[in-house]
């Protein structure tokens, strides 16, 4: 994982843009604009990208990113709920640009990836800043697209990030941990100061890279009981798992529960957060609603 320092040109882009417009960052729209140029340079590099790759941008903003994106790949997506900073992206884009640029404006978190996958015949590459307010329905909206999706490169709070790629017997292993890394090979790329967006924000964040085509190499016999059982476990973190699945999962009984984490030798005392990802599949194929339980 690299780390970057803001770069030596500052932080003057997006600045100086809005104070000629007269607009000011608006901050029920999360927005905090990514100016390192160092920063930016270390992403691209990272995704890699392929002259064939069609790109879905999240909250594409002033540019930042947007513009030295485009000379890499086939055509960009760019989401973004702010009409003014779409009408301002326009204006410092060239006839060749806008050729390879879609402008979507509204809630990402609508966004039918499924209609960007069947236009291209393609799956999506990700990137962009997410507003932090929406990290986690946006990560379950990925989750759900999956199939539609090759990787996505996206900068996370940094707690956030930490919760994500979190391992067992760690204080910030929890369902989201477990459930995220089942789907995608979660990889962390940089760890960013806050010094490095204009407004600064309170907090530092990460850039990680989920890669849907490397799901985690087991997998579950029922993914929905998989994700009940999970997060049931979690549900109360300072109880056993035990106690924890018993209260998860009301229709079944203590004795069932207890007789099932037998089966999987995993002691009944130990907590959610030291069970590893193959021991939650395995539980999932155990203890399931109307299968007995040898």
């Amino acid at each position: 994982m690299a780390q970057i320092k803001k770069g030596g040109q500052g932080l003057i882009v997006s600045k100086t843009l809005l104070r000629k417009s007269g607009v000011r960052p608006r901050k029920r729209l999360g927005q905090n604009f990514l100016e390192d140029p160092a920063v930016i340079e270390k992403i691209i590099a990272h995704a890699g990208f392929d002259k064939n790759d069609v790109v879905i941008e999240i909250g594409s903003g002033l540019g930042a990113l947007t513009i030295p994106t485009l000379p890499y790949i086939y055509h960009l997506v760019a989401i973004e709920k702010d009409l003014l900073l779409i009408t301002m992206l326009k204006e410092r884009l060239s006839l060749k640009e806008k050729e390879k640029i879609t402008f979507i404006s509204g809630d990402v978190l609508k966004l039918d990836v499924k209609e960007i996958y069947d236009r291209f015949n393609q799956k999506i590459r990700i990137i962009g800043n997410l507003p932090y307010n929406i990290s986690s329905p946006f990560l379950e909206r990925l989750i759900i697209n999956r199939d539609y999706i090759k990787n996505a490169i996206l900068m996370f709070q940094y707690e956030f990030a930490q919760r994500l790629t979190a391992k067992p017997k760690n204080k910030e292993y929890g369902a989201l941990s477990v459930i995220s890394q089942y789907y995608a090979k979660i990889s962390p790329l940089i760890k960013i100061k806050r010094d490095a967006f204009y407004p600064k924000p309170k907090v530092d964040s990460m850039v990680l890279e989920m890669d849907f085509t490397k799901p985690y190499p087991l997998q579950a016999e029922n993914e929905v009981n998989f994700h009940k059982i999970v997060r049931s476990a979690f549900s109360c973190r300072r109880k056993t798992v035990l106690n924890s699945l018993e209260r998860g999962m009301a229709s079944l009984s203590r004795e069932i529960i207890a007789k099932a984490l037998g089966k999987c030798l995993i002691d009944p005392k130990r907590r959610a957060e030291t069970l590893t990802i193959d021991e939650y599949i395995h539980l999932s194929s155990v203890l399931m609603p109307d299968k007995t339980i040898p």
